[in-house]
C-alpha cells in the first residue's frame, strides 16, 4: 500500500452486522422478510409509532436486542479494533448500526450516530442508561422515577442523527476514508464520502459486498465478504509501518 494517513475514519453499516447473523432492514432475512417482517416502518421506526403504540415499538426492539446480544463479533470487527489499538494515527469509527459489537471486539473510538439498542432515553428528565433487559409500558426511569417514560435510545425515521458536530469535525480532518458494508443511500452517511472529497489528498475506499449506490464516489473499491476483505486491508494498512 505504501501511503500513511494521519486521520483515518471508518464508516460501518449493517454489511458488517450481517455476518454476525443480524438481519439487515433492506435484506431478506431467513425468513423471507428481514428483521422488519410483517412490520411497516411507519408502526415501529417513527417518533410517531411510539406515540400510537408503544407497546408495538418496545416489542420490536425487545426483539433486536435479544438477537444482537446473542451475536457475536466476527473478523471485520476484531480487524478493525486492532487497527484502532495498533495504528500510531487516529482511527475513528462511525457506526450506522445500533448494536455493540463494535464495542465487544475492543473498538473504543466509536460514535453510534443511530443510537444503541442497549440505551434506553427517559423522555421526561432526559437521562439516558444501559440496560440489556426489556422494556415496557410499565418499566419506569431509574432516575425520575416516571413509569412508561422510557423509549429505546434510536434515532428513529424523521430523527436527527446524534453527534454529527463531532462526525463533521472527523471527516474535515480525514485523510483516509473507509466505507464498509453500507448500501449508501441512507443520509446523511452516504454524504459523508462528499465531505471528504473536498479535500485533495484524501483516500476514499469502499469496502463492500457489492458495489453500493455510491460507489462511483470511491477512489477505490474492494467487494466481498468484510470478515475477509477487512481483515486483508488492515493487515497492509498496518504493514505500512513496521
Amino acid at each position: 500500500m505504501g501511503e500513511r494517513f494521519d486521520h483515518i475514519v471508518i464508516l460501518t453499516g449493517a454489511g458488517i452486522s450481517a455476518e454476525s447473523g443480524l438481519d439487515t432492514f433492506r435484506d431478506k432475512g431467513r425468513d423471507g422478510g428481514g428483521i422488519w417482517s410483517g412490520h411497516a416502518v411507519e408502526d415501529v421506526a417513527t417518533p410517531d409509532a411510539f406515540r400510537r403504540n408503544p407497546t408495538l415499538v418496545h416489542n420490536f426492539y425487545n426483539m433486536r436486542r435479544r438477537a444482537a446480544r446473542a451475536a457475536e463479533p466476527n473478523d471485520a470487527h476484531h480487524a478493525l479494533a486492532r487497527l484502532e489499538a495498533c495504528y500510531p494515527g487516529d482511527v475513528q469509527i462511525i457506526t450506522q448500526n445500533v448494536d455493540d459489537l463494535h464495542e465487544r471486539a475492543g473498538s473504543r473510538n466509536l460514535i453510534h450516530m443511530h443510537g444503541e439498542l442497549r440505551k434506553r432515553r427517559c423522555t421526561a428528565c432526559g437521562s439516558i442508561e444501559i440496560s440489556d433487559s426489556d422494556l415496557s409500558v410499565h418499566t419506569s426511569c431509574a432516575a425520575c422515577l416516571t413509569q412508561g417514560s422510557l423509549r429505546p435510545h434510536i434515532v428513529w425515521f424523521g430523527e436527527i442523527p446524534l453527534d454529527l458536530a463531532d462526525i463533521t469535525r472527523h471527516l474535515d480532518a480525514c485523510d483516509l476514508f473507509l466505507s464498509i458494508g453500507t448500501s449508501g443511500t441512507v443520509y446523511p452517511a452516504a454524504g459523508f464520502v462528499d465531505i471528504v472529497r473536498q479535500n485533495p489528498d484524501a483516500l476514499t475506499v469502499e469496502l463492500n459486498l457489492e458495489p453500493s449506490a455510491g460507489e462511483t464516489k470511491f477512489q477505490q473499491k474492494i467487494y466481498g465478504k468484510a470478515r475477509e476483505i477487512v481483515p486483508s486491508y488492515v493487515n497492509q494498512l498496518l504493514q505500512s509501518y513496521v
